[in-house]
């Protein structure tokens, strides 16, 4: 009875717990059913928000498409919405919270290319250029056929690794063959680093592609010019000028590099046809003009080829300019009537244009031609007595040709027009110096120096001054401190030693001094001066006297001079 009792009980135990069996796993299939429906739902919203954030990009509200964006990962998490918050981020110049979504979307999804393109591109605008490097390079692993790819990989390339830049295009080549934008990018790289050679060579694999291109032809001609390659650079401007005789930019560049092998007569031939053409502008006229009326003043042989190209330009216009490069020309030759008929013609066409004058009148200075400088000058001061450069120029001038009681005016008046300009202040104290004027030297000098502590032409100007005025113990300070500067400096150690060897003073040291002077200048008859009366205090009669001679026979006779040698020949006794 009780077995059975028992196997009853357990029956029933049984029965009950199939039942609630049954039961459980109803319950379970109702949750689970519940828990799909809701992340379906989750999803569901997640793409309506992800799609309206699409739609608030597409109208350029990056702001709104984000705060879509937001609510869609909220509720479903994955590489497209971190992509497109990234993207948006990035619209809005958000940069580091666009490489944290990017860096997200290619964690979770590292086979996408896009979102590899967009982090690349967020780092090259934050400036992270290796980063930027990187993730392109690992984009390519994914599609090694992608020339776009390789386009921006090439471009990172350029900045900091040419060479790598230059292998990247010529992968870009091997999948599509030559191509234009390739070999020019490749010629300039080259250039960069130097190999002109290689460039050219790029450069002529582009006209393979295209023979009749004149365009590229001219690159070509600029390349073989900057490899001073004249011969094939003047064979392709004649293939060209071959074709269309009347490329006129083709016949200047033919010039050019005539020019450049100091072919000037030839290349006049050029110049000469672009002159004759009505539709050229008068302006490119007047640089050709310009060009060789600056060589002129070199080479005199042109001068009648500038004068024929200027008469050629004054045929067909008026204008001030033209006439006063004429009257620089009559100048040259010396035709002074012809020269004064063209300034005053200069001087009714354009009494307006002082930049002009001083272009001309600096022109002469620096070309020493300073009595033509000073005869410029003196027909501008008039039209322009309140300009800088015209005051600066004009006194300079007359400084140079040993005026300086008339140079003193103009260049007290530049100092004042522009008392920071160390030419001006420098040039004034050494007028003053030379006028006798040392107190007043001092102070404009003293002015510079403020300026420019360390000049040593300013230094040196000072301790000549300091000499004329027997100041002795600041005109050797100021003197050593150039020194220190300039050790070879020649006119500094030839006007040191000719102090010393006046005071009679440390001659060993002046002898030295003169000795580095004369080797920078040889001819320099004042160091040569200098050198022969240093031999003259150590009483070397018969070196001081072969210096002197030889200074008077380079520079001719002047009155210190011949002191000088009269002194060294009365030692040696011949009275």
């Amino acid at each position: 009875m009780k077995s059975y009792l028992m196997i009853g009980v357990i029956a029933s135990i049984l029965m009950i717990g199939c039942s609630s069996s049954k039961e459980s796993s109803k319950i379970e299939n109702q949750v689970k059913n519940k828990q799909n429906s809701s992340a379906d739902d989750f999803k569901k919203k997640a793409m309506e928000h992800f799609i309206n954030g699409s739609i608030a990009e597409a109208r350029g509200d990056y702001a709104s498409a984000i705060l879509e964006f937001q609510d869609a990962l909220s509720l479903d998490p994955n590489a497209a919405v971190f992509y497109s918050l990234g993207k948006n981020y990035y619209n809005l110049n958000k940069l580091s919270l666009s490489i944290q979504n990017a860096r997200k979307a290619v964690e979770l999804n590292p086979y996408e290319k896009e979102y590899y393109l967009l982090l690349s591109s967020v780092y090259s605008s934050a400036k992270q250029f290796d980063s930027a490097l990187v993730t392109l390079e690992k984009a390519i692993q994914l599609d090694t056929t992608d020339v776009e790819m390789y386009y921006k990989l090439a471009r990172l390339y350029e900045g900091s690794k040419p060479l790598k830049a230059i292998e990247t295009y010529e992968k870009i080549t091997s999948i599509i063959g030559p191509d234009w934008n390739v070999l020019v990018h490749v010629a300039e790289l080259y250039e960069k680093l130097g190999n002109l050679d290689a460039a050219v060579s790029s450069i002529e694999k582009l006209i393979s592609l295209d023979p009749a291109n004149v365009g590229l032809q001219k690159i070509l001609i600029d390349f073989y010019q900057k490899a001073n390659n004249f011969d094939k650079a003047l064979s392709t401007v004649d293939d060209i000028l071959e074709l269309t005789p009347d490329d006129l930019e083709a016949r200047e560049r033919k010039a050019q590099i005539l020019i450049m092998q100091n072919k000037w007569d030839l290349a006049a031939e050029e110049y000469n046809y672009i002159l004759m053409q009505k539709d050229v502008p008068l302006d490119i006229k007047i640089r050709i003009g310009a060009s060789y009326f600056n060589r002129s003043l070199k080479d005199s042989s042109l001068t009648n080829v500038t004068k024929e190209f200027f008469q050629t330009i004054d045929k067909d216009t008026t204008d001030w300019q033209v006439k006063m490069f004429l009257g620089a020309i009559a100048i040259n030759e010396k035709q002074d009537s012809a020269a004064i008929e063209y300034f005053r013609v200069v001087i009714d066409l354009a009494r307006w244009n002082s930049d002009a004058w001083v272009r001309l009148g600096g022109l002469y200075f620096d070309n020493r031609k300073y009595e033509e400088a000073v005869k410029v000058m003196d027909e501008a001061i008039l039209l322009f007595p309140d300009d800088f450069s015209i005051n600066l120029i004009l006194g300079l001038s007359l400084s140079q040709l040993d005026k300086h009681f008339d140079a003193k005016p103009y260049l007290k008046k530049a100092v004042e027009l522009n008392p920071n300009d160390m030419t001006s202040l420098s040039s004034y104290a050494f007028a003053l110096s030379q006028l006798k004027e040392n107190e007043l030297a001092v102070t404009y000098l003293k002015q510079a120096l403020k300026i420019r502590p360390d000049d040593v032409n300013l230094l040196g100007t000072l301790g000549m001054v300091y000499d004329a005025m027997q100041k002795w113990s600041e005109c050797d300070s100021v003197y050593e401190r150039a020194l220190e500067l300039d050790s070879q400096n020649a006119l500094v150690n030839n006007n040191y030693a000719y102090s010393l060897s006046e005071r009679g003073e440390r001659l060993e040291e002046a002898l030295n001094m003169v000795q580095i002077a004369v080797a920078a200048d040889s001819l320099n008859t004042s160091y040569l001066d200098t050198i022969g009366w240093v031999y003259f205090k150590l009483g070397d009669y018969k070196k001081a006297k072969d210096y002197l001679e030889k200074a008077i026979e380079i520079g001719g006779e002047s009155a210190v001079m011949l002191d000088h040698l009269g002194d060294i020949i009365f030692k040696l006794g011949e009275i």
